[in-house]
């Protein structure tokens, strides 16, 4: 798997652009930002086409980019935890609201469960339900390359937010130990902020377990 990373928004939200290999023109965007000018001036120069956003989670920073992908992608589809699909289109949980500037677009064209296991554009990512942050906060693991996406659940030597509508302490600490600490240690853990990680550094120095 190929993978490119943008930094976007004032929120400096991660944005992937997975491909099966560096040739390929077909990828998968993971969390379009708040803003995606610059994905899509990427997504341009690189002759890619995105067939399929896939969101972590329904935070309004890590979701406005799908309607500039919307609009210049008419064909792409929208992927989301069945528990957050609600975020797209209500202003109030996806914290758009907070911000004055409320934030909706249409509800999503696949909803996700786990163990839901998508295979697009040559990329292969097994659904891993990680709520705590977000009710239907997810991660997207990759067993053949090693990778996980993660959101908002863990990050470098830190963890989510719990103290937005729908966030649980217990849950997200549950979500950590019980779906990513169980993965192989040397798995790349891809947070939706901040530098990229692994299992084992987690495991032995995030000071929030």
């Amino acid at each position: 798997m190929h993978i490119d990373y943008l930094i976007l928004g004032e929120y400096q939200t991660n944005c992937y652009v997975l491909r099966n290999n560096n040739a390929a023109k077909d990828c998968l965007v993971i969390d379009p930002g708040l803003k995606a000018g610059e994905l899509l001036e990427f997504l341009d120069e690189q002759k890619l086409n995105p067939i399929a956003v896939l969101l972590t989670h329904g935070h309004i920073d890590h979701i406005a980019g799908v309607a500039d992908l919307r609009s210049r992608f008419p064909e792409i589809k929208v992927y989301i935890h069945n528990l957050d699909a609600k975020m797209l289109t209500e202003p109030n949980i996806n914290l758009s609201a907070m911000t004055g500037s409320a934030f909706v677009t249409e509800a999503e064209d696949v909803s996700l469960k786990e163990p839901d296991r998508i295979d697009l554009a040559g990329v292969k990512l097994l659904v891993l339900h990680t709520p705590g942050h977000t009710p239907g906060g997810i991660s997207l693991y990759s067993k053949e390359d090693g990778i996980a996406l993660v959101g908002d659940t863990l990050f470098a030597d830190s963890i989510g937010r719990t103290d937005f509508p729908g966030g649980s302490m217990s849950q997200l600490l549950d979500s950590v130990r019980e779906k990513l600490f169980t993965l192989p240690e040397e798995t790349q853990v891809y947070p939706g902020h901040g530098p990229a990680t692994t299992i084992a550094t987690e495991k032995a120095h995030n000071p929030f377990f």
